[in-house]
């Protein structure tokens, strides 16, 4: 559902039908590794040579060289499909070409972009809150590098990856360390989620981990914005993965119920049932819109924060009532695990929390409407 994109690359219908047919041709192998909650290193190897792992990146580096609008249909594509998602690579890249050193970028961008190198992000804490003031991870000065100690949960892919973004508690304030996973002191357990199985999250313990001065992304205490830079946009590839979990519920629905007699009638015959395609549809075309509407923005350099929260907080709201009211249509069909429908359910409910949850987003969007003598343009 993409009116309105504007693409800065070219041949994306084909790009698309390029992506059904390499997730059909995987499709085992992923519900597989969906299963054992397993990362799929080859399939999404595969995904960075055909440049779906770097849409931002330089084709020099063998990224895909395009923009947001080339993010959030990979992204909504990776969703409808059941491909293993990019998402974490693709910030970890945001960050790098936001606030990296040209040795950062040199090390770490291209072997990410291509899916040669595994990314992830170290920021939840257990017993704290989406607060980052109150983290307690920390990074102390020994000399000329820094020693990293803390803990952190809900890392997805924190057992697979080869280096790792950390935020810590640094004199100056919140600050962010590329550390590498082979340092000691670094470890990690991996953990059991319901959803996005193929991004397995692990808790991680860092020990007094002695990372160079170098490591720092950005300026040390400017933590926060490295960190709603990156966030502020990547809320649309969470935005387009929940459209495109609407997208497959809503289709493999459709296509069982109007396969399905009852009676002398087609389950999609029913106007109850009618009603449920027409709030399903209604409310995922909505989101689509005003994530096409936010991506143009970042994509224009224009303000894009109350725009990209929008845009995820509709598309939780369109996932979370389509993967659940699928149920109307395709009855005991759906209850099965040879089907996604319980798996959508509980993608999406990870993605109501992960990169802002519902709640963080509905406070800001108050904030700005409550704020604005024009109701950010409503009157």
């Amino acid at each position: 559902m993409y009116d309105g994109l504007n693409y800065s690359t070219s041949g994306w219908p084909d790009r698309i039908h390029e992506i059904e047919i390499f997730a059909h041709e995987n499709r085992q192998e992923l519900r597989r590794c969906q299963r054992v909650c397993e990362f799929p290193h080859e399939i999404f190897r595969e995904m960075g040579a055909r440049g779906w792992v770097g849409p931002f990146v330089d084709r020099a580096l063998g990224g895909m060289g395009g923009g947001v609008a080339e993010y959030c249909t990979i992204e909504e594509e990776v969703g409808r499909c059941g491909l293993v998602s990019p998402q974490i690579s693709i910030q970890g890249q945001r960050w790098l070409m936001d606030w990296g050193t040209s040795e950062q970028r040199e090390t770490y961008l291209g072997p990410i972009a291509r899916g040669e190198m595994i990314f992830s992000e170290s920021i939840s804490e257990p017993g704290v809150g989406s607060s980052l003031k109150l983290m307690e991870s920390r990074a102390a000065r020994d000399g000329s590098d820094w020693l990293i100690t803390g803990r952190k949960t809900h890392v997805n892919l924190g057992k697979q990856c080869d280096v790792t973004l950390v935020y810590a508690i640094a004199p100056e304030g919140l600050t962010g360390f590329f550390v590498d996973m082979k340092l000691p002191g670094v470890s990690a357990v991996q953990t059991d989620p319901i959803g996005l199985r193929l991004l397995p999250t692990a808790d991680m313990i860092f020990d007094e981990v002695r990372v160079p001065s170098s490591a720092v992304l950005g300026e040390v205490g400017r933590g926060m914005d490295t960190f709603l830079s990156t966030f502020n946009v990547s809320r649309l590839g969470n935005a387009s993965e929940l459209i495109g979990f609407a997208r497959c519920a809503m289709s493999e629905a459709i296509e069982y119920g109007q396969s399905r007699q009852v009676a002398n009638q087609k389950v999609t015959d029913f106007q109850g049932i009618q009603w449920i395609v027409s709030e399903m549809y209604s409310r995922t075309y909505a989101a689509s819109l005003v994530r096409n509407r936010a991506a143009n923005l970042v994509d224009s350099g224009a303000e894009h924060a109350l725009m990209t929260s929008l845009a995820k907080k509709l598309a939780i709201d369109a996932a979370e009532f389509t993967t659940n009211e699928v149920f109307a249509l395709i009855g005991g069909h759906g209850l099965y695990t040879n089907t996604d429908f319980a798996q959508l359910i509980n993608d999406t409910k990870v993605l109501r929390i992960a990169g802002g949850s519902l709640e963080i987003l509905r406070n800001y969007i108050a904030r700005r409407v409550l704020n604005s003598p024009t109701m950010e343009g409503l009157r």
